[in-house]
């Protein structure tokens, strides 16, 4: 706030404390020549009459000591422009001192978990649910309470993975986020193809979940896999297995992020698409965000029982 609008805020605060004073003064005050509190010529019934009766002094000297009590606020928490108040209370730093205990607080009923391993943490039911816990404050608005996700939001229940689902790169997902791109490839495979060349690619991707289906009498499938093995395999593969790495999905199982349907599937490669999933270290903390990481892998794996050497070194099966 600048200079001026700091004094403008003072000067409207201090005229309407003063408004306020003066019309309590000027209000509560008779004059000579005022008539009687009686004399208000306003009767109801014959024997209900309207008094001008003055308010009681204590109650105006209620107004008075709030009035005071306001000014003396304004001094002690500040309020006055760029006035921090003498105390140097504010919202902020209340906010940054409870979030500081809070986290104490937490940090110690996560001690016990510091740097174990995943398997191990989804083996031990107290920290899976505490994992669930933690997913469902902060996970679940976008994958669903169940985690099942939904058109655009992974499922994290099966056991496809488009980023890997080895422990340690869930964890790493968690932690760091995941920025998926889908390239605009409907100008690219028009110019190539023609104007059907889009669905022609569609045609031969449907195929890729049908193993052993043969291409010779399928024009669309045949054309599209001419038309996928000059722009789509960089990133999918020759066999359409996908790439972790770069979190292309495999499409050759029957899992579709943004659906199946043809019209979704147009959408996809005519326009793209762009998938965020936040980093979540700076929220969760490294503690946090593994006991999450473990709860999520546990969906999918059966965890080994607790203190066993497998618990402590077993991949996932994939």
């Amino acid at each position: 706030m600048s200079a001026t609008w700091s004094w403008y805020v003072i000067a409207l605060l201090a005229l309407n404390i003063l408004g306020i004073a003066w019309l309590l003064w000027w209000t509560a005050r008779r004059r000579p020549g005022d008539p009687k509190p009686e004399d208000t010529s306003h009767y109801w019934d014959e024997d209900i009459t309207e008094y001008n009766k003055p308010m009681p002094r204590w109650w105006i000297n209620g107004f008075y000591l709030a009035i005071a009590f306001g000014i003396g606020y304004l001094f002690w928490y500040g309020g006055l422009g760029t006035y921090q108040g003498y105390s140097q209370w504010s919202s902020a730093r209340e906010h940054e001192r409870d979030k500081a205990a809070r986290n104490a607080t937490l940090a110690e009923t996560f001690r016990a978990y510091d740097g174990a391993p995943i398997p191990q943490l989804a083996a031990d039911p107290a920290a899976r649910a505490l994992g669930q816990s933690i997913f469902a404050n902060t996970c679940a608005t976008c994958h669903g309470s169940s985690a099942q996700g939904a058109i655009g939001y992974p499922n994290l229940a099966d056991d496809i993975w488009h980023w890997g689902g080895e422990p340690e790169r869930i964890l790493q997902t968690v932690m760091d986020g995941r920025e998926g791109v889908m390239p605009e490839w409907g100008k690219v495979l028009t110019g190539i193809g023609g104007d059907n060349a889009v669905d022609y690619v569609i045609a031969y991707v449907r195929t890729l979940a049908a193993p052993g289906k043969s291409l010779q009498n399928d024009y669309l499938a045949s054309t599209g896999k001419k038309l996928y093995d000059g722009v789509c395999v960089a990133c999918h593969g020759v066999d359409g297995k996908g790439n972790t790495e770069l979190g292309a999905p495999d499409l050759t199982d029957d899992y579709w992020l943004h659906g199946s349907s043809t019209a979704s599937l147009r959408e996809t490669i005519v326009n793209g698409r762009h998938g965020v999933m936040p980093a979540h270290a700076e929220l969760l903390g490294e503690t946090r965000a593994r006991l999450v990481a473990a709860y999520v892998w546990s969906l999918s794996n059966r965890p080994a029982p607790a203190g066993s050497a497998s618990a402590a070194n077993s991949e996932p099966a994939r």
